[in-house]
């Protein structure tokens, strides 16, 4: 805390902006070296030194943009990608709200999208430092981003026509602390409180993609959202901000481009087919929104097995909701029969993948011999009641 408010004066900001990026060890050392000789505080040198690597680190998330924000490493890792939070700004867009709320701003990741959306913007936080660095970060939209030291609870009003309430409860330790896992009951705001307050308003509320599907709203939209092969979070939206007929959506994006898969409920599941030429491993976010029938359907591919998640297909098919890979043979999951296949096909490089078997996957690549300028991928999966490895070749992505 101490560290935080010797940044928040001009001298500290004037500092951090000249120190540019921080990215290594040995760059920490000659900074603070450097900053410490030149008579700064243990406490400043201390924050503005962490600051400029929470900038270096958030340029994932945030990419030009970074260079002039402030984080807190809490904040950083539950702030949402500039590219997604841009897509939740879209949406209530879309729905014809011209305002928001943004209850539990953090850092202002997605207040950040929302004003750059033309909304207007309320941003509530109820940790005094944590909304003045959002309000630091907010500051070049003027008052079209106002932010307010308060509890959610405190600042959520009576509804008003046009403004949109989006919440992103924290999952995290008091302070400023790294996250942990918590149960339902460590969110603040509560979550009870939060699908209250969206059952009467057009709101947003972003969770982590493996909550509990049976404690969400049955009447609300769900939607899994994935970033450049990893799922990033689901979004629970009610009122105007969900879409009519949809109730389980998985959002794919990758770079610049997105692709998405909509339903009323639950897919039913593709019925079970023996290997065929081509393996398919669903995107985690269709796998969470339990659509992989639909996307098997729409490869006319089907289930390895009931209770794992791969298709497989003759068709030589791509989606952008699976990746896709061509089979080469299939093995015993043993290390001798494994090895020869290796040596055979001169495989020097090997991704090793698994689903619905007990395996370390780093601990099995020690038993294997790798030589040559091949590349494959072995997919180690139970199939029926049998351990199998089957090697592959991935297959370019749909765009």
């Amino acid at each position: 805390m101490s560290e935080l408010r010797a940044l928040l004066t001009p001298a500290g900001l004037e500092l951090l902006d000249g120190l540019g990026p921080i990215a290594s060890t040995a760059d920490v050392a000659a900074a603070v070296t450097r900053l410490r000789a030149a008579g700064h505080t243990p406490d400043l040198v201390s924050a503005v030194v962490g600051q400029a690597q929470l900038r270096t680190r958030a340029v994932a998330k945030f990419g030009p943009f970074a260079a002039r924000m402030l984080f807190t490493r809490a904040g950083l890792e539950q702030a949402t990608r500039l590219g997604v939070a841009a897509r939740h700004a879209q949406r209530i867009r879309s729905a014809g709200l011209t305002s928001v709320a943004d209850l539990g701003c953090g850092i202002g990741g997605d207040a950040l999208a929302f004003a750059g959306a033309g909304l207007d913007v309320l941003a509530v936080d109820a940790d005094e430092v944590t909304a003045a660095i959002a309000a630091y970060n907010l500051a070049p939209f003027g008052d079209g981003a106002r932010v307010r030291h308060s509890t959610a609870e405190d600042a959520v009003g009576d509804p008003e026509p046009g403004r949109a309430t989006w919440m992103d409860p924290a999952r995290r330790t008091s302070g400023h602390s790294e996250t942990r896992r918590v149960s339902a009951d460590d969110y603040s705001p509560a979550l009870d409180w939060a699908f209250d307050v969206a059952a009467h308003r057009p709101t947003g509320i972003k969770l982590g993609p493996a909550h509990d599907r049976d404690a969400l709203p049955a009447d609300a939209e769900t939607q899994w959202v994935s970033a450049d092969g990893s799922v990033v979070e689901l979004v629970v939206w009610t009122r105007e901000l969900a879409r009519e007929g949809v109730r389980r959506s998985a959002l794919v994006i990758r770079g610049d481009r997105s692709h998405e898969l909509t339903a009323a409920a639950d897919a039913a599941d593709a019925p079970v087919r023996a290997l065929g030429a081509y393996l398919h491993e669903p995107d985690g976010a269709v796998i969470r929104a339990r659509l992989i029938g639909d996307v098997a359907r729409s490869l006319d591919a089907g289930m390895l097995d009931p209770r794992i998640a791969y298709l497989t297909s003759d068709a030589a098919l791509t989606s952008p909701f699976v990746q896709s890979f061509r089979v080469r043979e299939t093995l015993p999951m043993n290390a001798k029969a494994i090895n020869a296949s290796l040596k055979a096909n001169g495989i020097g490089r090997l991704e090793i993948k698994k689903r619905g078997v007990d395996v370390d996957p780093a601990a099995f690549r020690r038993t294997l011999t790798l030589r040559g300028d091949q590349e494959a991928t072995l997919v180690l999966a139970r199939i029926g009641d049998q351990r199998r490895a089957i090697l592959a070749d991935r297959v370019a992505a749909a765009d």
